[in-house]
């Protein structure tokens, strides 16, 4: 493995993502170890040289001999390429690149909801990306699309449920997103909107927990038992998320508990 040195990665300090794939790049050798550094820790020096209003949005790269500096998925195919020649290559032909760059964008400005962590308030200077309307709504799409066809499979597979469709699943879960605006009527839109970005990323999680269970029945008959259990125990894993996620977001508690009252009514139409 071929070390990039003299380079540093400029990372989200509370985006556990973020801090997760930085490090791999320094354990694995792509970086030495002085190649990743949280964006709050920017000298003044850097900042004469660092875009930062650039920097949250598009993980910043600074070669520290020639104090330059490279932006999104251009820093990650730097470092990643310069290990993997091939990977660069086909990464910088403009359909791949174009196409890498809008998945780093979806990812970069919905990673607070996608997983979120503690913001820090004393820090100096706050790697917060911009709130981008467009891609909050792919990423609610995108999470919805997969729920939607996820639970769709596995509510068929309940017993005692009439037999579902893919449209009743997303009216469902575009229903849970209305109905917890409701409570929301006091704040201003961004906020529902992380809202609405965090709740369709705990119903994302509940249906990817869903899918093995999900597969094996493709394969053999399960008993109601496992069949339910699984189910239960995927409702709480999800509830113990939405309310870690309240507390993130600083929200009021009792969202959680609409959560499940949402839930309970829209059974009880579809059993009428």
């Amino acid at each position: 493995m071929k070390t990039l040195e003299n380079q540093t990665l400029l990372y989200d300090e509370d985006c556990p993502l973020c801090s997760l794939y930085t490090t791999g790049f320094v354990k694995s050798g792509m970086l030495d170890q002085n190649g990743r550094k949280s964006y709050c820790q920017l000298s003044e020096e850097e900042q004469n040289f660092v875009d930062l209003k650039r920097a949250p949005n598009e993980i910043a790269l600074i070669n520290n001999q020639t104090k330059t500096v490279t932006y999104g998925i251009d820093s990650l195919i730097k470092v990643v390429g310069f290990s993997f020649p091939l990977i660069e290559k086909i990464a910088t032909l403009k359909p791949i690149h174009f196409i890498l760059k809008k998945m780093y964008s979806f990812v970069s400005y919905n990673r607070k909801v996608i997983i979120p962590g503690n913001v820090v308030e004393e820090n100096k200077l706050q790697c917060t990306p911009d709130f981008n309307y467009k891609y909050r709504f792919l990423f609610i799409g995108f999470a919805l699309t997969v729920t939607s066809t996820i639970l769709f499979g596995y509510a068929n597979l309940i017993p005692g449920l009439p037999k579902t469709s893919i449209s009743r699943e997303i009216m469902i879960a575009l229903g849970q997103i209305v109905f917890q605006s409701l409570f929301l009527f006091q704040f201003d839109r961004q906020t529902i909107m992380n809202y609405a970005g965090n709740l369709m990323t705990v119903s994302l999680m509940g249906s990817l927990i869903l899918s093995p269970v999900l597969l094996l029945s493709k394969f053999t008959p399960l008993s109601e038992f496992i069949i339910l259990g699984w189910f239960g125990v995927t409702v709480l894993i999800m509830f113990l998320e939405h309310r870690r996620r309240i507390k993130i977001l600083k929200l009021p508690v009792y969202l959680s508990y609409t959560w499940i009252l949402y839930r309970i009514i829209a059974l009880f139409f579809i059993l009428n």
